[in-house]
């Protein structure tokens, strides 16, 4: 598309497909919501009896869905948008988008940094290891702290949310919980600011049909990215309705965002000067936070730093990763349309 063809104008939403448009939300909203919760209450389920595989080729599948999400969908979009012929010649000048995305994946680095430094000085302080090469739930350790007995050192896995008791005083794992707790928050923010401008370009865009069926199968299979990991958190049932939440938000928002397009189609434009600049930097800015969930996050705990897969046989790391690559192969081609 040239850039007469282009409107930069504050106006211009697509008024045809009304009815579906607005059929949309609710079609959605069911896609979403079962890619999201189905792990989730399946995992919880005394009935519904999901098998091992299954829910392992999701929970890997997943993984692969949120990497491809990162560079196709979201990296590639905040560059697009960073570069449109809408924005001055500024803009033109550094690859923004690539910055963007860099400096919110260092910051999500220096925040966990931190706050792992932080947790570990204090289980120190009260005679409890943690195991730094655990494999990561949400953020940190699956294995969680290990509290060392004195008279055999041998350390014990609190990965059941076990209370521990250590010298005179007592602990839990709130630490561990909260680790798990903060690492899906920033996995469902990145996800989150990504799916309420879907739902808003898709309220306007001219070309409904394409992108609605594409966004279907893409919020479905996200979904069940978000919805496996959110399953496998190991909380307290203090916090066990934290991933029904996680799920519930991820359902809602697309939806939310094509509710509030349709009622400003008239004056928002996805391809307005504020709309690239806006949209831009939030999709430079959540590729990042995927990027490093994806790749450090999932990945490199669960494939080099999860006990369970270090001793497992070739022919179930061989299963995790082609369901991982099948996952990003997925939403890679999903790319071509939306």
């Amino acid at each position: 598309m040239s850039s007469s063809d282009i409107n930069c104008s504050s106006g211009g939403g697509a008024d045809t497909y009304t009815g579906l448009r607005i059929a949309s939300v609710f079609i959605i909203l069911v896609g979403s919501g079962f890619g999201a919760l189905f792990p989730v209450l399946a995992r919880r389920s005394s009935w519904l009896h999901v098998p091992e595989p299954v829910y392992e080729f999701a929970k890997y599948f997943g993984s692969g869905v949120i990497i491809a999400t990162a560079f196709i969908h979201l990296l590639s979009s905040g560059i697009s948008e960073l570069s449109s012929p809408c924005l001055s010649p500024a803009w033109q000048i550094y690859p923004y988008a690539l910055a963007f995305s860099m400096l919110s994946l260092f910051c999500i680095f220096v925040v966990e940094l931190v706050a792992f430094r932080w947790g570990t000085a204090k289980l120190a302080a009260l005679g409890i290891v943690h195991d730094a090469h655990g494999h990561g739930v949400g953020s940190h350790a699956a294995h969680g702290p290990e509290a060392i007995d004195d008279k055999n050192s041998s350390p014990r896995d609190l990965t059941d949310g076990s209370d521990l008791e250590v010298g005179n005083g007592g602990t839990t794992t709130e630490d561990n919980m909260l680790a798990q707790i903060i690492g899906v928050f920033i996995l469902e923010f990145g996800v989150l600011l990504h799916s309420l401008f879907i739902g808003l370009t898709l309220a306007v865009d001219a070309d409904f049909i394409t992108l609605f069926v594409v966004i279907i199968f893409h919020q479905l299979f996200e979904g069940l990215g978000v919805g496996s990991r959110l399953s496998v958190l190991n909380l307290s049932p203090r916090y066990s309705y934290i991933p029904v939440v996680g799920g519930i938000l991820y359902a809602i928002t697309t939806p939310i965002g094509i509710a509030t397009g349709l009622g400003v189609r008239s004056t928002y434009n996805p391809n307005s000067t504020t709309a690239s600049i806006v949209s831009g930097i939030m999709d430079s800015l959540s590729s990042g936070i995927l990027l490093y969930t994806g790749l450090v996050e999932l990945l490199a705990h669960e494939f080099l730093f999860n006990n369970k897969m270090t001793n497992a046989s070739t022919g179930k790391v061989t299963y995790a990763v082609v369901c991982m690559l099948f996952g990003t192969g997925i939403m890679a081609l999903l790319g071509r349309w939306a």
